[in-house]
């Protein structure tokens, strides 16, 4: 079982959490969340302002059903916390453009890439993401889902992944990334 289940979730002020058969919602200051979970094996319970997350059935027989509800039970853990944090605090993810004459320009809600092809590539974000551009270079993805938060950035890193020997392309602000020597041959003998 999940070390992280035996602490509470705290819920802060102006946030409520409500639980509908295999849905959980959460409303906070920046917004509101739901997300469909498994929830056959795992309780989820509010009390005194944290959210307290279990088994359903303490005394399960069969051990593949007692190994996935605790598994479940992490999940479900992990899953509530970055709900009721997102709604909250929010979720960002920063992205560069490196190369030279690369660039991204803010295009209404969307972006503009220019990242070596003959043509631009213009991305538009999903509903409940914001899209920035700082500079030329600097692109950051905002919003209150974590999941989708990751998706749209690692969407928009797709259109260039970096390359390992110059090290051209869009990255992650935080990616240290390492460069592979140039080839080095014998010419002509």
């Amino acid at each position: 079982m999940s070390k992280l289940v035996k602490k509470p979730i705290i819920l802060p002020k102006n946030t409520t959490l409500e639980v509908k058969e295999n849905e959980v919602i959460v409303n906070g200051p920046k917004g509101k969340l739901s997300k469909k979970l498994n929830l056959t094996y795992v309780d989820i319970q509010v009390k005194d302002g944290s959210i307290f997350i279990s088994k359903k059935l303490e005394n399960i027989s069969n051990k593949k059903i007692d190994r996935f509800a605790n598994k479940m039970l992490g999940t479900v853990w992990s899953i509530v916390n970055s709900m009721v944090k997102g709604v909250n605090e929010g979720f960002k993810k920063e992205l560069l453009v490196v190369g030279l004459g690369w660039k991204v320009n803010q295009k209404d809600k969307g972006i503009e890439l220019l990242v070596g092809y003959s043509h631009s590539i213009i991305y538009y974000p999903p509903e409940g993401i914001a899209l920035k551009v700082e500079g030329n270079q600097k692109i950051v993805v905002e919003g209150i889902d974590k999941e989708l938060v990751g998706q749209v950035a690692a969407d928009i890193r797709n259109y260039r992944k970096p390359d390992s020997y110059k090290g051209k392309g869009i990255r992650y602000a935080d990616e240290e990334l390492i460069l592979k020597e140039s080839k080095k041959g014998a010419k002509g003998k």
